[in-house]
């Protein structure tokens, strides 16, 4: 059910955590966001962490992990990014996962920091960003320094992984594609559902879950999104071979631990680990065995990358 004091949804197995603020804010170039807040639940207070999903995620599926970061004394903010989640859709098919550039995805984080998280929340700052959301942390590092003290990156979109076409393809590809006029189709193959028995996935060894974001969708099918669009692909091309430049890496000045799942293919762990090696304000972890979604995955991955958060983060 969608509880209409917060504006999220309430299930038996995944309830809403205790205590939350929740609404919509408007971007300056007038897109609607779903947010929502937390206070820490223990002490000693460490800050607040914001938390940026990955793509065709949502508020919702990160219910668990919101409980975990407030007992170990942080606040939490998070919110869903443009076409997708609660958030306002982009395209007349609202399942299609669109995005115009990566820079869109900065002025929701910005709107949200400005907003939400620093209007309301103690400091220090810090954020916790899965995937997508980490190549927007990436994307934005420079303006970013001076709103975050530090920055996890779980599963970075750096580069591309073993899946589908080989990545020296994806790109001109994609922007021929979106030059003829097909940027707001879905990519080759793509579908309006992404959804996939748990036998066999990519994403993660824990199938409760798994199978939790399933139940999530068929409660709330609203906050599910497909396949990406030729747009979205050819907008994270973009900052893809940002990210491969040779003078990307000494720019970072915000100080970021980047971990790696061992078993990914979704994104390129070796990527990661060679923009981490060529940056001096980043580290580097690899969680060896993990799949993509390590904030999802079984307590052995995720208790590892859990820690070693909360450790880089409190050596602030």
């Amino acid at each position: 059910m969608l509880d209409a004091a917060t504006q999220l949804v309430d299930l038996p197995d995944n309830p809403v955590p205790e205590g939350a603020n929740a609404g919509y804010l408007t971007t300056p170039d007038g897109i609607r966001l779903r947010f929502a807040y937390w206070r820490a639940t223990a002490s000693p207070l460490k800050g607040t962490i914001t938390l940026l999903q990955g793509r065709a995620e949502f508020i919702e599926k990160y219910f668990e992990t919101i409980e975990d970061l407030r007992l170990r004394g942080y606040a939490v903010a998070t919110f869903d990014w443009r076409g997708q989640g609660g958030s306002e859709r982009l395209l007349s098919n609202p399942r299609r996962g669109h995005v115009d550039d990566f820079s869109d995805y900065l002025t929701d984080l910005d709107t949200m920091l400005s907003g939400v998280t620093l209007a309301n929340l103690p400091g220090p700052h810090f954020a916790l960003a899965h995937s997508t959301g980490g190549a927007i942390i990436l994307h934005g590092t420079e303006r970013l320094a001076t709103r975050l003290e530090r920055a996890v990156l779980t599963s970075p979109l750096i580069g591309l992984g073993k899946i589908g076409w080989p990545p020296e393809v994806v790109s001109p590809l994609a922007h021929a594609l979106s030059g003829l006029g097909f940027g707001t189709a879905f990519v080759p193959g793509g579908s309006d559902t992404i959804r996939q028995p748990f036998e066999g996935n990519w994403l993660s060894h824990d199938e409760r879950r798994y199978e939790r974001t399933l139940q999530i969708l068929d409660e709330a099918p609203q906050l599910e999104i497909g396949a990406p669009t030729i747009d979205w692909l050819a907008a994270a091309s973009r900052a893809m071979k940002r990210f491969a430049s040779a003078d990307f890496g000494p720019s970072m000045r915000l100080p970021v631990l980047m971990i790696g799942a061992g078993n990914d293919r979704i994104v390129s762990t070796r990527a990661i680990e060679q923009l981490a090696k060529r940056t001096r304000s980043a580290r580097y972890l690899e969680i060896a065995g993990a799949k993509h979604e390590l904030l999802m995955e079984s307590n052995f991955y995720r208790d590892q990358a859990l820690e070693a958060m909360d450790a880089f983060f409190s050596s602030y």
